[in-house]
């Protein structure tokens, strides 16, 4: 959640630049270099705390999984594992009506004809 804060602050800082800066007449390609240039150093003057919060957090995630070895959740896992399995079903029941039938029909080869 700190993430998706510091994001959403972050984006509101870069539209109050642009808004700012096209009110002030720039406008073009210009403006939005400049507006990303602008939100880019007052985000890091302004929003510190957001910053370290969401450090924080991603650091004890990373933490989490490299000393449980989960790249994701359990339910996640669970549905992976749901739908690898009806995968594998569909497959074999697939393979099961292509497989060919035990009475081999006469094949005849392409530029060839059976009248001699």
């Amino acid at each position: 959640m700190p993430v998706v804060v510091y994001s959403v602050l972050r984006l509101l800082l870069f539209a109050a630049a642009l808004g700012v800066l096209w009110f002030a007449g720039l406008r073009g390609w210009l403006l939005v270099l400049v507006a990303a240039v602008v939100a880019l150093m007052l985000s890091y003057l302004t929003l510190r705390r957001p910053r370290e919060a969401a450090s924080r957090y991603l650091a004890a995630r990373a933490e989490h999984r490299a000393r449980t070895g989960e790249r994701f959740s359990r339910e996640i896992e669970d549905d992976a594992a749901a739908e690898d399995a009806a995968l594998d079903a569909a497959l074999d029941r697939e393979e099961g009506a292509a497989a060919p039938s035990t009475d081999p029909a006469p094949t005849e080869q392409p530029g060839t004809s059976s009248a001699r």
